[in-house]
């Protein structure tokens, strides 16, 4: 896998400066926390959901989160189990039959060859996670972990228990994706308590806890609100609030922190923009410009684009999206500016380890060694797996050509 993986190699050669690194499900940890990107939930439910996982993969989706939780009503849990076991044989067979030749070159639309993204299954309770992988038998080699809902101290204990011994059982490492939601983690008198909590849970099991999600949706539920089109989740302060709480305990750069994702954009209806005129100056949009602005007027992503922003700026990676036309935005705003790149290379650099401040290279602010080495160490991450834009592609350019499946 990789990102921009799905474009041809001519148009990345046109786009990075460095260009994204492959990876695997096998791959280092602390790479794949990076790389997740924008993972997208689908309910366990869908009959083709074998064919729509590579579908999706195609388009550049390299994590997936096949959901028997919130996403389904609670009497399908039965059978969306029982599809679940069907979908990911036929995936295993598929990638059986498909052999070690090359991927993501099939061309715009084609899953022939598609890499089968990271898959990841949200369950409800931990003794759904072993009975799974009894069920899935060889098939669990498509499967990279579980998304554990609801996660609070003891919970969580149960949850990564279950995680341990499914994998003494299938003899392949699963990851654990904790998801911050439960109103106890919102209500200020607890918060401090139950957030010491789970940072215990996850330091006991932190070689396998891949990343934490934020369960904004069910935060706004605690207290009735849902945050409007136009408002980004940093808009919602009680929201706002509990997500600094959970950076601050949880996602610190001295080596105690988790990567902390995103949290969900769910509006994809028509709304005016105005991102429009930026769109003419793309030169991946020759002969598509029209069906590009529509799209991008049809899918609501003028908030999602803040807040992916405001995201990165509160120490959050990746974001959870339920719908397939948020993933390449995220992943386009994921990508590392040249600027960006230039200046941790510079704060990075072995001559300046004693300290200092020196002006950028673009020579348009200060960087200071010592205080941004932290925000450097994590840009060239972003780097490897996000890769880097050449000098004079932006955004619009990144997000269109992502947009060419």
């Amino acid at each position: 896998m990789r990102h921009f993986g799905h474009i041809s190699p001519t148009a990345r050669e046109g786009l990075f400066y460095k260009e994204p690194c492959t990876f695997t499900a096998e791959s280092p940890a602390r790479m794949l926390a990076v790389a997740l990107g924008a993972t997208l939930y689908s309910p366990a439910t869908r009959p083709s959901l074998a064919d729509d996982v590579l579908k999706q993969a195609a388009r550049g989706v390299v994590s997936m989160v096949l959901c028997l939780e919130d996403s389904i009503d609670d009497a399908e849990v039965i059978d969306a189990e029982a599809n679940l076991i069907r979908q990911f044989a036929a995936l295993a067979a598929r990638d059986t039959a498909s052999g070690p030749a090359p991927r993501h070159e099939g061309g715009a639309g084609s899953t022939a060859g598609a890499d089968v993204p990271l898959l990841f299954i949200r369950v409800r309770e931990p003794a759904q996670i072993t009975d799974l992988v009894n069920r899935l038998g060889d098939s669990v080699r498509m499967l990279s972990g579980f998304v554990l809902p609801k996660f609070t101290e003891e919970r969580g204990r149960q949850f990564l228990e279950a995680l341990a011994e499914a994998e003494t059982a299938c003899g392949r490492r699963l990851f654990a994706m904790p998801v911050l939601e439960s109103p106890e983690l919102l209500h200020l008198e607890t918060r401090g308590d139950i957030l010491r909590g789970i940072a215990r849970s996850v330091d006991k099991y932190r070689d396998r806890v891949l990343a934490l999600r934020l369960g904004v949706t069910d935060f706004c539920s605690a207290y009735g609100l849902r945050r409007a089109p136009d408002m980004t989740a940093y808009d919602v302060h009680i929201v706002a609030s509990v997500i600094a709480d959970v950076v601050n305990v949880l996602g610190r750069a001295d080596g105690s922190g988790f990567t902390i994702t995103g949290p969900v954009w769910e509006y994809f209806r028509r709304q005016e923009r105005m991102f429009k005129p930026q769109l003419r100056r793309s030169p991946f949009l020759e002969g598509r410009a029209e069906e590009l602005r529509t799209a991008l007027i049809e899918h609501d992503m003028d908030g999602l684009l803040r807040e992916i922003e405001l995201d990165r700026a509160n120490g959050l990676l990746g974001k959870t999206c339920i719908h397939p036309s948020h993933v390449a935005p995220v992943h386009a705003l994921s990508v590392v500016s040249h600027e960006e790149f230039t200046d941790a290379q510079d704060i990075l650099s072995p001559e300046r380890g004693g300290g200092g401040v020196l002006r950028s290279a673009y020579t348009n602010k200060m960087n200071e060694v010592k205080p941004h080495r932290a925000w450097a160490e994590r840009t060239l991450q972003r780097a490897e797996v996000f890769g880097v834009a050449r000098e004079d592609v932006g955004f619009v350019d990144l997000l269109a050509a992502g947009l060419t499946n």
